[in-house]
């Protein structure tokens, strides 16, 4: 991956809002409705080719097509994949438990959204034998950015993590947890392999490192979690061996949504697993003010020796433009605790469209707020380099 050698570069997490006549589509053929397919292929189209050029148009050093053929960051591999069907059930989390009234305010919000505590489970053996939905993903992504006026500096591509997918949608299948995790990421290691092979770096989307201790492990003790966070680390290794690690960047976070987040695992307890994960590049939601203060467990444990730090400098759950000096300081932060400036890429703490519909930033605000990351890492590179 390419470090910020002269200066600091910006990324984002992956998700880009869809647009109104996209969003429909995707939803309505989520829920399984009848759609015009050649119209959805149409809009996906036109939508990756806008989102290439508005990222680009920002300053978006590492880019990637914004998702926008995909109706959620991780329930897309049910339709890429043999053996899902039915309706997953998933447990509340604790905290729209606690807060009942906040609960319903965000289901109310995601009344039009793409499934999301209700996706398809397993119901038989997964196989993913049909990549062709992936590589038109990959492929028409590249097109788009080969005939825009400049090039990204790099590109990346999102996949699900194993253990993402797991605790999404849910084992009704395996005689275990662990055997569920493993037969997928004997799966998903051939659409990590496909990324590669295009020339994208992975992202790997993994929540499930520390936002389902408050959800599918809430009934379980801290050391009980802490293992399942070593199982999906193994699964991670295992699918991706065949990858080089400094061509992987895994994402980690607590949730996409405005909550109290109240009982959000601390990192400390999570990342010295985490950083058992044979990747090159660590992304971690650090702008919102439930974690900001984390920074500090990144100085004290260190990252492993030539990893890459891509702090989330950005929050992706409200409509508050940061001030690019404060996106400044927070990069500055960042570059203390990796104790590196060219180890340092600003990014958001999360997508900013994680399923169709349930978006919680005005497009128009997105793309303020990653113009503000751009000016916040012009003023850090002032800073830094002089």
């Amino acid at each position: 991956m390419r470090t910020s050698d002269d200066r600091i570069l910006i990324t984002h997490v992956g998700s880009i809002p869809r647009n109104e006549a996209l969003r429909e589509l995707l939803v309505r053929q989520d829920r399984g409705e009848a759609i015009d397919e050649r119209e959805l292929e149409r809009q996906i189209e036109a939508a990756v080719q806008v989102v290439v050029a508005r990222q680009l148009e920002v300053g978006v050093d590492v880019g990637n097509d914004g998702e926008q053929p995909r109706a959620g960051f991780s329930t897309y591999v049910a339709r890429r994949m043999r053996g899902f069907g039915g309706e997953s059930r998933r447990l509340t989390a604790r905290d729209l438990i606690d807060f009942p009234d906040y609960a319903a305010l965000l289901a109310r919000r995601r009344r039009s959204a793409a499934r999301i505590a209700d996706a398809p489970q397993a119901i038989a053996e997964i196989h993913y034998d049909d990549l062709s939905e992936a590589a038109r993903e990959c492929d028409l992504f590249l097109r788009c950015a080969q005939a825009a006026p400049r090039p990204f500096v790099e590109a990346f591509m999102t996949a699900a993590s194993p253990g993402t997918i797991a605790t999404v949608l849910l084992n009704a299948h395996y005689d275990s947890h662990e055997r569920y995790v493993m037969a997928l990421a004997r799966e998903m290691r051939k659409e990590y392999e496909l990324v590669h092979a295009r020339g994208l770096v992975l992202q790997l989307d993994c929540p499930d490192l520390a936002m389902e201790r408050v959800r599918f492990f809430q009934h379980e003790s801290l050391e009980r979690f802490q293992r399942a966070v070593e199982l999906h680390v193994e699964a991670i290794n295992q699918a991706t061996a065949a990858i080089p690690a400094d061509r992987i960047r895994l994402h980690v976070c607590w949730g996409n949504y405005d909550g109290p987040h109240v009982h959000d695992v601390p990192l400390e307890a999570v990342l010295p697993i985490i950083l058992m994960a044979k990747v090159g590049a660590l992304s971690l939601p650090l702008a919102n003010p439930r974690h900001q203060h984390e920074y500090a467990v990144i100085e004290r444990h260190g990252l492993r020796e030539g990893m890459l730090f891509l702090p989330g400098v950005i929050d992706t759950t409200t409509n508050y433009v940061e001030h690019p000096a404060v996106v400044a300081d927070r990069i500055a932060r960042a570059v203390e605790a990796a104790g590196d400036r060219g180890r340092v890429i600003a990014s958001t703490d999360c997508g900013f469209g994680t399923f169709a519909g349930s978006e919680m930033c005005a497009e128009s605000v997105v793309w303020a707020k990653l113009r503000a990351l751009r000016e916040g890492a012009d003023i850090a590179t002032r800073r830094l380099w002089g």
